[in-house]
């Protein structure tokens, strides 16, 4: 048609963020905020031990029920007390992977976090996992979105790279 512009639309991408380590926390939010960066439309959905990406760092004061204080008490609280996938070391990995990065001039995790926030990566926090782990809205990070895994499909299906991290 002359005169009509043609209008492309954004690329698509996905990531299903499983675990709650810290290696491969970075490096999901390494890939979403370089996709984002592309332009695309980005959605990280965390499920199960991933969820704890998202967890305050301090404790917050809530009615909850044995199994779920439980849950709470030994999961990690926020990216800070994330474990290394390989070579933990009892905690030092950790601490030898961020003096890395500090000294490669590498952004952190909470920075990467809020880079991917101030681009528009859509953080979705599954609301299913959360019924199970005990997890509760407030224990989350500000500025993430709650759904379940119908509206990750729905991100997925229009997605040309889907991951599971």
């Amino acid at each position: 048609m002359k005169g009509v512009p043609y209008v492309t639309e954004k690329e698509k991408s996905t990531i299903v963020l499983f675990s709650g380590e810290l290696d491969k926390a970075i490096a999901a939010f390494i890939i979403a905020n370089g996709a984002a960066a592309y332009d695309h439309e980005v959605t990280i959905f965390f499920t199960f031990w991933g969820l704890n990406t998202l967890r305050k760092e301090h404790p917050v004061s809530l009615k909850k029920g044995f199994l779920e204080k439980m849950f709470g008490k030994i999961m990690p609280r926020g990216v800070d007390k994330l474990g290394l996938s390989k070579m933990n070391f009892a905690g030092m990995g950790p601490k030898m992977i961020k003096h890395v990065m500090k000294k490669h001039n590498a952004l952190t995790l909470p920075q990467l976090i809020e880079l991917a926030q101030e681009q528009g990566v859509k953080l979705v926090a599954c609301t299913m996992t959360m019924d199970l782990l005990g997890l509760q809205k407030e224990e989350l990070l500000d500025g993430i979105e709650y759904a379940g895994v119908a509206a990750y499909l729905g991100d997925a299906a229009d997605a040309k790279v889907n991951l599971f991290i």
